[in-house]
């Protein structure tokens, strides 16, 4: 069987410290985060409907991904609550975001994918999400 997905791209930009890891990466550090949405379902086949051979409009995918993860999540530095001086930084700091998670390329892409599952609506459904931490690697969430 056959189907349709359409997919966008996104980049934003993101500092983390991976606690108690024992590379590098336990350091706060950057990465320039590319993110590609996947979302299938069929075309409307209504001739009359503006978005007609349209699975979503690339533009509603846009907007509904800046406004629940772009926004929140650019510029920000992510922590995980056990890291040194998270809450201080977050008290002090608008930009700081605190999980429950170890901010991996991973469980981030996780949380993505929780946040646009919900806010992707029927009959179109969330199919795939990949976060790039580095050019040459990714995380990937696949429904």
């Amino acid at each position: 069987m056959s189907a349709l997905h359409i997919t966008r791209e996104f980049r934003f930009e993101g500092a983390h410290a991976l606690t108690h890891y024992d590379g590098k990466c336990r350091h706060i550090h950057g990465h320039s985060y590319r993110l590609m949405v996947t979302v299938t379902g069929e075309p409307s086949l209504v001739p009359e409907d503006p978005k007609s051979g349209m699975i979503m409009d690339f533009n509603d995918l846009k907007q509904i991904v800046t406004r629940h993860v772009l926004e929140p999540l650019d510029h920000s530095l992510m922590l995980r609550k056990d890291a040194p001086l998270a809450r201080e930084l977050a008290e002090s700091y608008d930009n700081v975001i605190i999980f429950d998670f170890q901010p991996t390329c991973e469980q981030l892409v996780r949380y993505i994918a929780g946040i646009l599952e919900p806010v992707i609506t029927p009959p179109n459904r969330l199919c795939r999400v990949r976060l790039y931490e580095t050019p040459t690697s990714y995380a990937e969430w696949v429904k």
